[in-house]
Formats: C-alpha cells, structure tokens, sequence
C-alpha cells in the first residue's frame, strides 16, 4: 500500500440480507463509486456463496487499480458478531448454526475485514456519514420489516460482552401481548411497531370494529400490509389513523425507556415504516415525552435518517473499514 494516501484508498462494503447481497465501494466521504448485488439464497454451501461474491466484486477491484486501492471489507449481516466475526444462528439465512463469515472473506480476499450486525452497521454508517455526523450519543432504530437497533454512548457503539447488546426489538413492551412468530416471545416491540406489526394492527383493529365503515375493507386479510394502511390514511381513513395512533403510542412509550437508559442526543428513525412521516412521528413524539421523567423532556432530538435506503446498507457496512487497525 506504500505511496497510497488513505483518502485515496476505498472500502468494500457488504450487506447480506436474507433475500439479497449489496454490495459498493465506497470513499471516506461516503460517496459509492460502485455497486452490485448477488443473491444470498442461491447457494446451500456458504463457500459457493462466497465463491460468487468474490467474482462479481473482483472486476469492481480491478477497475480502480487492485487491492492497493482497497483499505478493507466490512460486512453487515443478520445475527452478525463484531468480535468472533461470526454469524450466529440467523433464522432468515440458509447457512445454519455458526458461520465464520468474515474469516472467510478475509481469507478469499485477502483483506482486512470486519463484520457486524445489519442494524448496528446502519448506526455506524449514522455516525460517519448521516444525520448523526458529530454526535456522541445517539440511538439509531431501523423500522422495517422487523425492528432493528443501534446504540451509541460516549461515541463507542454498545456490543455488550458477547457482541449482542442492543436488540431493542425484542425488548417486552406489552407484558404477554402479541404472539412474536420468529421467536415465541409475547408483547415484543418488534412485533407492534415494524411493519409487520401495522399489519397486524390493522387486521385487529377490522375485527374490533367489524361495523364501522373503512377503506380498509375494500382489501382482502393478504393484500393489507403496511402500505396500503398508509394510503387509507391519508385518504382520512379513521381506523386506518387509529393504527398509527396506537403504534406511535408504543413506539413512543419504548423510545422513552430506551432514552432513560442512555440519555441519547438523538433518536435517528430509519427504514420503510418512516414513510409514513407525521401520521406515525407525531403520536410517537407525544407518548415519548409523556412517558419521559422531567430530567429527560425535550432534550431528545427525534430525525430521520439522512442516508438513502438503497445506499445505507453498504455505507454502513463500509464505514466498519475505516475503524479496522492497518497492519504497521
């Protein structure tokens, strides 16, 4: 790497979802200079997978002057552990049980590389190139089909001893509420506040008031999802508002214990569900600081992301490069 300036050099960052692989090349500004994908659900054998993943991002190298150019990879996953560098047991990825992802690409690529989870990355990302530029305390919260999160204190993000801490969604907010499919608990966040749990919300709420007029009636049980409740609300559909009322309550209820936790600067809102703008932000806003002890009102800032959502993915996962030591 001799003669190469770091500004010159490129991270490779890299998102494993459950359907599809991201994947860009990425400046220390935070500008993707190249971008491809790969399907994560092509190959039973993790090795053929990777195999895959090193030829479609290898003329991607290439094109910018070799590995010299590249300062390292950083990858985010589902169940991913920023320690061992291992995924551990993710239910919606085909390779079970442990695998030691980012030994492997290390060793295929011959990169440094680091590896974390997929909602943790999303905070990072935050911190080094979003809303969250400059700030030291900050809890990053992705509404999206699940809920994901991210916590930074005193500038350090929060991994806990074993490189699990911070699984907000899962946190029990509704003490044996709602049925949790993926993991048997009852009265998670995740379930009431993705958009899975809008869903969820609106079919209750059909049934509650079975004899009141709605849009939502116009839908079959499978075609609701979260974005046709948002198109019945804005169209001034009642029970349509009402299942944005009623998550904002407990998205807001669960935001103020989160921040009495850690007294955030900012939470930074991020993913599908946001779309939904103040139907959703403004009953949040209210139970949070309902819910809040006088010492923590209106001190926490609620945004939005600043990262586009087709980018945040890999420049999360990049922005683990610039964190990971070079060899002396």
């Amino acid at each position: 790497m001799s003669g190469i300036l770091a500004s010159q050099q490129l991270a490779i960052g890299i998102d494993i979802g459950g359907t599809n692989t991201v994947f860009g090349l990425v400046d220390i500004r935070g500008e993707i200079k190249y971008r491809g994908a790969i399907s994560s659900r092509k190959h039973d054998a993790v090795e053929d997978y990777i195999d895959e993943l090193y030829e479609a991002v290898m003329p991607a190298i290439e094109q910018v002057g070799g590995k010299d150019y590249i300062r390292g990879i950083g990858i985010g996953a589902p169940n991913g552990n920023y320690y061992s560098g291992n995924i551990e047991y993710a239910p919606n990825l085909k390779w079970k049980g442990v695998v030691p992802m980012s030994d492997m690409i290390n060793k295929k690529f011959g990169l440094p590389t680091a590896l974390t989870n997929d909602a943790n990355a999303a905070a990072v990302g935050e911190m080094m190139y979003g809303a969250a530029k400059g700030m030291k305390d900050f809890i990053m919260i992705t509404l999206g089909t699940g809920v994901g999160s991210g916590i930074v204190a005193n500038g350090q993000l929060i991994l806990g001893h074993d490189g699990f801490a911070g699984e907000l969604g899962h946190t029990i907010i509704i003490p044996n509420g709602r049925l949790h499919p993926g993991t048997g608990a009852k009265g998670s966040l995740e379930v009431y506040c993705s958009a899975t749990g809008v869903r969820y919300t609106a079919l209750e709420m059909l049934e509650k008031y079975s004899g009141e007029a709605s849009l939502l009636h116009n839908y079959s049980k499978d075609e609701i999802d979260s974005k046709v409740v948002y198109d019945c609300a804005i169209q001034g559909d009642k029970i349509a508002n009402e299942v944005y009322q009623f998550t904002g309550e407990i998205l807001g209820r669960s935001l103020a214990n989160f921040i009495m936790f850690s007294s955030p600067e900012a939470i930074i809102l991020f993913g599908g569900l946001c779309k939904a703008g103040d139907l959703l932000v403004n009953p949040t806003k209210e139970h949070m600081e309902a819910n809040l002890l006088p010492i923590f009102r209106n001190k926490v800032k609620l945004v939005y992301s600043e990262l586009k959502e087709a980018d945040a993915a890999i420049l999360g996962a990049s922005a683990l490069v610039w964190e990971i030591k070079q060899p002396s």
